[in-house]
């Protein structure tokens, strides 16, 4: 007893007061009519204000680049859905990009008393009961009918369009158990158009185009329902929270309450839940915050507070004994243990479950790296924490070797829970700790995407009012000590916990969400509306595009006969140092192996685990990455310990040792790897894109065969390491040293030989040119069907690249406002994710590339292929949208900024293209010259009627091999010959 409350003395002596000491403190600013609240020490210089209606308004100047990251978020997510209506929340933050009373409509006078009957429809089909399916029937064909004379008033995507004019980036939102958070990066111009378009946005949203874009979510659904990943985390969920809405409602909804959506219902979360006291908006970049805040309290003045009632749940029951679920699916197996843990807003435990989730694994040296992955005893191993409002969570997972139980792996992991349990760990491991998570914060200060995201975090959790301990969350971590872990650790991570076995085979529990009749409904492309025309006439401050001149952004040096490409980090003391070696597996198959082997081998002064630990502890790690035709190692880090970091690779790359245990287990758990990919629809289907591309023999399947995996020698693998200095390659450095003193540095550090080695001999494989339509089809056991679509074309030209970007742009390379998206998900709802992208190739020697995709429902696949195939046959014209096109490109060009090694990179790039200039300069200059005829005549030259070949994943159950005859011969390839193994 006098143990616990000793330890519980030692926990309450980490208060925000014990190591604050008046550094991080709330103090108030007047700012002219303004006040806000800032934290002293803050990097990120926050200023949270708070408008008279209630609406948080958080701004954080980065003047890095010329454009804002921009979040609006509301404290509503999946937690507050109605229990008869979950996926609600969900629903809801899709409608809200489908326009107001002021656009998106052709004659909103008229729209509305069709869109008020289609409220009333969906109400009388949410009460007719499922097992009635003939009324059901017969009210859908009612709804359809009526959504598509609405459809006619209805201008899709007009959001997308005006966000596309006005340059903004990464359209999108998300809703998650506690938020929905609307995303947009913006150009520092287009301040103005984008506070007029938000607010008109959430003034008066119609839920315009429901039926097609809840199909859309449907598909979604589908998708979720497929992912095996996705089910082993809601299974998860539910069990760690039997009664928190973590656990128990779907963010996405059940299948039973996918299929009776009530706009009613929607209409209703709006209101109660998307008031401005219950949202923030938070702006990350290069703007003046003086200025910002005026406009934005002009913009949203009209929004009116009103009370909100939170999602408060009965608290959860501590779990005393361990819960076990059991998921199957087809991906390879593995287990996850977790644990329920205090929320956000407890301070001094999220800091606990921080730093012991980085303790049992953070990618180098945790408990998990070094006695798991590094011994190779499973696998793969990791940990990770997830810290929401009420309650966190603390996970380990693994997954087996060939042969391997999952309960054996389990018991690995327990293993090292019970070392920290024991405290049977080197205390050093949280001053490490701490100093990778400064040197990870000094990175993502710089991102203003992850400023954003982590101060729009803060809101949701507390309305900002913990910020100051997020500010001093480094020093938190510093002032833990092992007693205070160890004794959080024997509390809150015990016997109670869960287990979800994932296992191998057909999931019995799926239940499709069906596809509904749906007649396709009018897009209006070439309309628009007055408001739309209103935000394009807004008068923007010009923005210049800012192009590299290589002879001057480009610093090089030799050392020897490598060339020293240099960029200065001026912004903070980490660098990165790359050897980029003119080498990869297409000279010698073996180099992937040998990459992979360097992780578990020492030296004569280190052991294997030794070097993971002076990595860490020195804030620096490295990595090799062996790629087809060049290997790239990378060393990052602090820069005052710079020249340990590369004193010890040195040390590891040039002495490591051969170990023939450390080989027998690499062998073993590549091979279970590649029997793992064999599973995973997403390698199957990476296989079919080359096979399409290359044919029967190419990069995806150029690999070691398993005699040759089982005949390598730990000699062989560790002379190539030993060699790889001796070969021809370029240093690259990015960091606050000088040139000259990183030249002279790394000539002592890194020494060069007189004369590089030759390259080995490299097999060389060149894209082949579709001759006729053919269809490459894998067997995968999953409720959608994947399709691609690949056309090798012409060869590389640079005069062709602004026509490309303007087709890409146009006909849809991921936008919503393209013509693929508008088609194919917005009028038919035939998918939920779809594209279409000419995509350039990586050198001068190989051809363009056009690749498109539908992930569509099995029964749906005939239906997408031949929508896809009309759009590329005959490329419908769209003026608006063409127009939108080519100035949402000029655009992204003038407010985009290649900086850092970036710069290098560009560089090098464009030489294996044969440029030797900023290629963006001519592509901003011809975007002016092009018409709509010319990007015509480019589709029908390359695209349009000419032979593709059609990579399908899908399952033979779900679809008639047969049908697929009318697309080409019809080639079912095995496992072996997709991956050659």
């Amino acid at each position: 007893m006098k143990k616990i409350l000793f330890s519980a003395v030692l926990l309450a002596s980490i208060s925000f007061q014990s190591f604050a000491q008046g550094k991080y403190q709330w103090k108030d600013v007047v700012d002219g009519a303004y006040t806000y609240k800032t934290v002293t020490g803050d990097p990120t210089k926050a200023k949270f204000y708070t408008l008279a209606n209630g609406l948080t308004v958080i701004l954080s100047e980065n003047k890095k680049t010329p454009r804002i990251q921009t979040l609006i978020g509301t404290r509503a997510g999946s937690n507050n859905d109605p229990k008869n209506h979950t996926g609600l929340a969900h629903y809801l933050e899709h409608m809200l990009f489908k326009g107001t009373t002021k656009y998106g409509s052709l004659d909103w006078a008229k729209e509305k008393p069709i869109l008020d009957k289609i409220d009333v429809l969906y109400d009388q089909y949410n009460k007719i009961a499922l097992s009635d399916t003939t009324a059901r029937k017969a009210k859908y064909h009612e709804i359809d009918s009526v959504s598509g004379e609405a459809a006619k008033y209805a201008i899709a995507n007009e959001y997308d369009k005006m966000m596309s004019a006005i340059g903004a980036q990464g359209t999108n939102a998300h809703t998650w158990v506690e938020e929905t958070v609307y995303e947009e990066n913006i150009p520092a111009n287009a301040i103005d158009q984008y506070l007029a378009i938000e607010a008109e946005r959430f003034r008066a949203p119609v839920l315009r185009l429901f039926h097609t874009e809840l199909e859309a979510v449907y598909e979604e659904k589908n998708i979720g329902l497929d992912n095996d990943g996705r089910k082993v985390y809601e299974a998860l969920l539910k069990a760690v929270f039997p009664t928190h809405n973590y656990g128990q409602q779907s963010t996405i909804g059940t299948v039973e309450h996918l299929k009776n959506p009530s706009l009613y219902a929607i209409k209703d979360f709006y209101s109660k839940y998307y008031v401005p006291n219950n949202m923030a908006l938070v702006m990350v970049g290069d703007f003046k915050a003086e200025e910002v805040i005026k406009k934005i309290d002009v913009a949203f003045k009209w929004w009116q507070p009103k009370p909100v009632t939170p999602y408060i749940a009965a608290p959860e029951k501590p779990l005393t004994t361990a819960v076990v679920r059991d998921v199957y699916g087809p991906t390879a197996e593995s287990i996850n243990i977790g644990w329920r843990m205090p929320g956000g807003t407890s301070f001094k435990e999220s800091v606990m479950v921080e730093l012991i989730a980085n303790i049992l694994a953070n990618g180098k040296a945790g408990l998990i790296d070094l006695n798991l992955n590094k011994e190779q005893k499973v696998l793969k191993a990791s940990a990770y924490n997830y810290n929401l409002k009420d309650y966190g969570l603390l996970v380990v997972n693994g997954s087996p070797k060939e042969g391997q139980t999952l309960d054996e792996v389990k018991a690995l992991l327990m293993a090292q829970i019970d070392l920290l349990k024991k405290g049977e760990f080197d205390a050093s491991l949280i001053t490490s700790t701490v100093a990778n998570y400064k040197l990870d914060k000094l990175e993502s200060i710089k991102d203003i995407n992850s400023t954003a995201s982590e101060i729009m975090a803060s809101f949701i959790q507390e309305k900002g009012k913990m910020w100051d301990r997020k500010v001093a969350f480094l020093d938190a971590m510093k002032a833990v000590t092992k007693e205070e872990l160890v004794t959080f650790i024997n509390k809150y991570v015990g016997d109670g916990n869960v287990v979800i076995y994932k296992h191998k085979g057909e999931d019995k529990n799926i239940v499709k969400v069906p596809k509904p009749a749906i007649t396709p409904v009018s897009v209006n492309r070439d309309a628009q509306s007055p408001f739309l025309q209103k935000i394009e006439n807004m008068p923007t401050a010009p923005l210049k595009p800012l192009f590299l001149d290589y002879a001057k952004d480009v610093q090089k040096s030799t050392i020897g006969a490598a060339t020293v490409y240099y960029s200065q980090n001026k912004d903070n003391e980490i660098f990165r140092l790359y050897y980029r070696i003119n080498m990869g597996t297409w000279n010698n198959k073996m180099l992937g192996a040998a990459t992979q082997y360097l992780e578990f081998l020492g030296t004569d002064k280190y052991a294997a685990a030794d070097i993971s630990k002076e990595f860490y502890k020195l804030a620096c790690s490295f990595n090799i990455n062996a790629g087809t035709e060049y290997t790239t190692i990378s060393i990052t880090g602090l820069q005052e310990n710079f020249e340990k970091a590369v004193t010890l690779f040195e040390e590891v790359i040039k002495n490591c040792k051969p170990d023939e245990g450390a080989l027998k287990k690499l062998v073993a758990r590549i091979q279970k790897a590649r029997k793992d990919n064999k599973s995973n629809k997403r390698s199957i289907m990476s296989g079919l894109t080359n096979y399409a591309s290359y044919g029967a023999k190419n990069p995806y399947n150029y690999v070691l065969s398993n005699d040759e995996l089982n005949n390598m020698q730990a000699t062989d693998l560790v002379a190539i390491l030993h060699n790889l200095g001796s070969f021809k390659h370029d240093i690259i450095y990015y960091g606050p040293q000088p040139l000259a003193g990183f030249t002279t540095s790394i000539a002592k550090l890194h020494p060069l030989p007189a004369v590089f080695t030759p390259n080995p001999t490299a097999a060389v494989y060149r894209p082949q040119q579709q001759t006729a339509n053919k269809v490459l089809f894998a067997q995968y056991d999953m409720v959608q069907a994947e399709i691609r679509w690949i056309k090798n074309t012409e060869p590389f030209d640079p005069t062709q690249l602004a026509t490309i970007d303007v087709f890409n742009n146009y006909f849809g390379a991921g936008s919503m406002s393209g013509i693929v998206f508008q088609t194919i998900r917005e009028s038919k709802a035939l998918a939920y994710s779809t594209f279409a992208v000419y995509n350039k190739p990586v050198k001068k020697e190989n051809p363009f590339t056009f690749l498109a995709y539908v992930g569509t429902q099995a029964d749906k696949m005939n239906d997408a292929v031949k929508s896809m195939n009309e759009l590329i046959n005959d490329l419908p014209k769209a003026d608006k949208l063409f127009d939108d096109a080519k100035t949402a490109i000029k655009k992204d060009i003038e407010s985009e900024r290649i900086t850092d090694e970036a710069v290098i990179f560009n560089y090098l790039d464009n030489q294996r293209l044969g440029i030797n200039y900023d290629i963006r300069k001519n592509i901003y200059t011809d975007v002016d010259k092009l018409s709509f005829a010319d990007i015509k005549a480019f589709t029908q030259k390359q695209i349009s009627s000419k032979p593709y070949t059609y990579c399908i994943v899908a399952s033979d159950k779900k679809i008639n091999l047969d049908d697929l005859k009318q697309y080409g011969e019809v080639q079912k390839l095995s496992l072996e010959e997709i991956f050659g193994y």
